[in-house]
């Protein structure tokens, strides 16, 4: 239940040419539950594998706690890590595979027997204890390998390698769920690296978001998906992702082609910026009943509980979410507004601003 302590901490696999992972600083606070998001080749992997010393930083020190750790090899860093796929030793039992961590560290047999199976029944293990692990699923395998990273309960950490991946995907909500009751009932520091928003937004305390090596934006679910401070989070979370268009400051109002949309709330420098705007929160009108941008409807997916309105403003496509049933046609002239409170501005990828109703007008 240590606290991870990262100091300057960056590693580059070329001699410093191009960084894995940017230099960075950074805490992990002990016993909470984190997700390491992003994309594949951001360096999720690598963070981790520094972490539980598999590898060394080109530069930077690791601390648990107050304890310097960068150069202490995997086993005494008191680290439990699991892999993307299974990693048991396949003609042992799934109970003996799930003990072998503890006797490893002879730990008392009915501590052991007891921890097995309280990780077990939670995991839905309990009928393949006496199998051999070769003998189950590529799945139900990972599913064990999880259970060795989680049947300590003295551990500083649990690192957590998108541990899903080969699992059949009914079982992958379930799963989630007794992670989540496993970390409640050990309190251990737990990093979940995934790929995939819905499992981070889902499981953790506090999703940590990685693009390119760094990282650009933590905080909890509604945060970074309702304030992005990144464009790559607006565009990584959310299911489509956040709405990007060009746009400019004149004076303090800000201009989409000749629509003026709303006024800078923060004093901004007059030149270009980017608007972003969720889908959830584009409205959509057949008349210009206030500030709106004209855009062209160009198609309607009819999603069930909602529909998605496609649109182009000049070349920059625009998606609506809506109530299902919508009247909206391809081909009609429609007008967008954007919300003041649900809407950014962003400066070289930052946000830099938000909007403001234009002199009391359109939308707050």
């Amino acid at each position: 239940m240590a606290d991870i302590r990262l100091e300057g901490v960056g590693h580059s696999y070329d001699g410093g040419r191009t960084w894995a992972v940017k230099p960075m600083t950074w805490t992990w606070r002990g016993s909470r539950a984190y997700a390491l998001l992003g994309p594949s080749g951001c360096g999720k992997t690598t963070l981790l594998n520094i972490i539980s010393g598999l590898i060394t930083p080109t530069v930077g020190r690791i601390f648990l706690d107050d304890r310097d750790v960068t150069g202490v090899p995997t086993a005494g860093r008191n680290i439990a890590q699991v892999f993307q796929f299974p990693v048991l030793y396949e003609e042992m039992s799934v109970y003996d595979n799930l003990a072998f961590p503890l006797r490893n560290r002879k730990v008392p047999k009915p501590e052991i027997d007891q921890r097995v199976r309280q990780v077990s029944q939670l995991l839905g293990l309990d009928h393949v204890l006496n199998r051999r692990s070769r003998r189950l699923d590529p799945g139900r395998q990972q599913i064990v390998s999880l259970g060795r990273g989680l049947v300590r309960s003295q551990v500083a950490a649990v690192l957590l390698d998108e541990p899903l991946t080969v699992v059949d995907p009914t079982l992958k909500w379930t799963l989630r769920s007794k992670l989540k009751e496993i970390h409640r009932d050990t309190g251990h520091t737990l990093i979940y690296v995934t790929h995939d928003q819905t499992e981070a937004l889902t499981f953790a305390d506090e999703v940590v978001v990685l693009n390119d090596g760094e990282i650009v934006q933590a905080g909890q679910p509604a945060e970074l998906f309702l304030s992005p401070a990144h464009e790559f989070v607006g565009h990584f979370i959310g299911s489509p992702g956040m709405n990007m268009l060009p746009a400019e400051i004149v004076g303090d109002v800000v201009r989409i082609g000749q629509a003026d949309v709303g006024a800078a709330v923060e004093p901004l420098p007059p030149g270009p910026v980017r608007i972003g705007v969720r889908p959830e929160f584009v409205l959509i009108t057949g008349a210009l009943t206030s500030p709106g941008v004209p855009a062209q409807v160009v198609g309607v997916d009819r999603m069930g509980a909602y529909d998605l309105v496609h649109t182009v403003v000049g070349e920059h496509q625009v998606i609506a979410k809506t109530e299902a049933g919508s009247v909206h046609e391809p081909g009609a002239v429609e007008f967008l507004h954007f919300p003041a409170d649900r809407t950014f501005l962003f400066r070289d990828k930052v946000r830099c601003g938000s909007l403001a109703p234009l002199n009391g007008r359109g939308p707050a």
